[in-house]
C-alpha cells in the first residue's frame, strides 16, 4: 500500500470516530435532559389520579403475593 492510501484510510477512520463520538455526546446530553425532566415532573404535586393508580397497583401486587403464599403453603384457592 502506498502512503496516499494509508493517509486516506487513517483520515476516514479518524473522521468516522469523531462523528460517532459527537453523535454519542448529543444522545447522552438529550438522555440527561430527559431524565431531568422526568425527575422534575415526578416530584411535582399530583392531583388524585396517579395516587389512585398507584394504590390500585399496590392492591393488585398484594393480592398476587397472597395468592403465591397460598400456593406455597399448599392451600387450595
Amino acid at each position: 500500500m502506498d502512503s496516499a492510501t494509508l493517509v486516506t484510510v487513517a483520515g476516514s477512520a479518524v473522521t468516522g470516530t469523531a462523528i460517532l463520538a459527537a453523535t454519542g455526546l448529543i444522545g447522552f446530553k438529550q438522555w440527561i435532559a430527559l431524565k431531568q425532566t422526568e425527575l422534575t415532573t415526578h416530584n411535582a404535586p399530583s392531583v388524585g389520579l396517579p395516587q389512585t393508580a398507584a394504590r390500585i397497583d399496590l392492591a393488585d401486587i398484594k393480592e398476587r403475593i397472597r395468592k403465591l403464599e397460598a400456593i406455597a403453603a399448599g392451600v387450595e384457592l
